[in-house]
């Protein structure tokens, strides 16, 4: 399928936007997959494109918060290998299972993550208090927890860094700009390893990967700047409202 040159600067301009977004908080998908049906490919050839397209937004977000994975190497090990496994299932899932699958409870998942973002400072010292100083690195529930939300972002990925967000909150001992960081690491290492799956099975649009590469890359960039300087209340609060964006699109559509 060939891209008119305002169809091609459309899906650019969605890649800058969903890049900024990811970097920052999550749902980028939620930009880019309705942007890449709009302009006429099919909903799985849309959805692999966006979703390899978008490792490149990831990664240029993660180097620009690389200043607060400093002393993470042990945990970006351990969960990643963790979120490639089950982005490369989450991949085979997407091509196995019917379309839209995993619909009904997408809203309801970003709903719960919504819940533990707001009530992470409670819940995290409540947890403390039960049992201590917190895991270093989450204990068996976060490998658990990071393992099916890679799934699930290896099969569609809206809001997969929203997801990554709650949980990593509470069960980390980080502040939220570090666990902001390691997420955008781990939705790099997801979309990745769904994409390496999705290059020798499925069907690619080469042109929408590229626009979308380039333009999260750009807008990767342009997030971190901006995450970075917000207060931890502040991105609280983003995410909430950009989770709570993405609940009705979802709902409306």
């Amino acid at each position: 399928m060939t891209l008119t040159v305002w169809e091609g600067v459309l899906v650019f301009v969605a890649g800058v936007l969903a890049g900024g977004i990811n970097s920052v908080v999550g749902s980028g998908t939620l930009i880019t997959f309705p942007v890449l049906l709009a302009v006429g490919y099919p909903p799985v050839v849309a959805n692999v494109s966006n979703g390899m397209g978008l490792v490149f937004g990831s990664v240029s977000g993660a180097i620009g918060y690389r200043d607060h994975l400093v002393g993470q190497r042990p945990i970006l090990l351990r969960l990643g290998a963790i979120a490639t496994v089950g982005g490369a299932c989450g991949a085979v899932l997407l091509l196995v299972l019917p379309p839209g699958a995993f619909e009904a409870i997408v809203p309801a998942l970003i709903a719960v993550a919504l819940v533990l973002v707001v009530l992470q400072p409670w819940l995290a010292r409540k947890l403390a208090e039960r049992q201590g100083e917190r895991h270093p690195h989450g204990g068996i529930g976060l490998l658990v927890a990071t393992f099916v939300v890679g799934v699930y972002g290896g099969y569609f990925g809206a809001a997969q860094g929203i997801l990554l967000m709650g949980v990593m909150g509470i069960l980390l001992s980080e502040s939220l700009q570090r666990v902001n960081a390691i997420k955008n690491v781990l939705a790099a290492v997801v979309n990745l390893a769904s994409g390496v799956v999705f290059v020798f099975v499925a069907d690619v649009a080469w042109w929408a990967v590229a626009l979308i590469a380039v333009g999260s890359t750009i807008g990767g960039v342009i997030g971190a700047k901006v995450g970075k300087k917000l207060s931890p209340t502040v991105l609280r609060g983003v995410i909430v409202v950009v989770g709570t964006a993405a609940i009705v699109q979802l709902l409306l559509k």
